[in-house]
């Protein structure tokens, strides 16, 4: 049986209520981190993409090219990011996480894992898993109909 229109819509509010809860929930205590938010979450991505170029980066991200150019260089001056010329096209370059930066990526996850165990701490193991049930099943629909909308990562955010 399909789900609602009253469900969906629930579902879609909830979804945008939970994605700014977590955000704030997991960040709390980041200011010791001289690294802002959006510096990180590039950084992660990249993190776990692995080394690509700029312009596949930027595509994943859902952000313009010039807006990523700039956090990749505030990262570059850091020494979170390794850039090095594309070796198939001289004009691109190619990024990758610094052992630094995977270090400081490091500390910025665990802190906000042990923030996260914190705030479950009356959860039991099987409810924490329930929920890490329902989201990845989420993430799994919303990235099979991405797939089928790939000509759209060019709108930025």
């Amino acid at each position: 049986m399909a789900v609602r229109t009253t469900t969906a819509e629930a579902l879609v509010e909830e979804v945008f209520l939970f994605g700014r809860a977590l955000k704030r929930a997991v960040t709390t205590g980041d200011e010791e981190s001289p690294l802002p938010q959006a510096l990180t979450g590039v950084l992660a991505i990249l993190a776990t993409e692995g080394e690509c170029r700029q312009t596949d980066l930027a595509n994943r991200l859902c952000v313009s090219q010039s807006a990523l150019s700039r956090q990749i260089a505030d990262l570059v001056d850091l020494g979170y990011i390794d850039r090095t010329p594309d070796p198939d096209d001289k004009r691109a370059s190619r990024v990758r996480v610094s052992s630094e930066g995977g270090e400081k990526l490091k500390v910025i996850w665990d802190r906000r894992a042990n923030r996260l165990r914190e705030m479950l701490s009356d959860w039991s193991e099987t409810e924490a898993l329930a929920a890490l049930d329902s989201i990845q099943k989420l993430n799994n629909t919303f990235n099979e109909d991405a797939q089928d909308t790939a000509h759209l990562k060019l709108i930025a955010r």
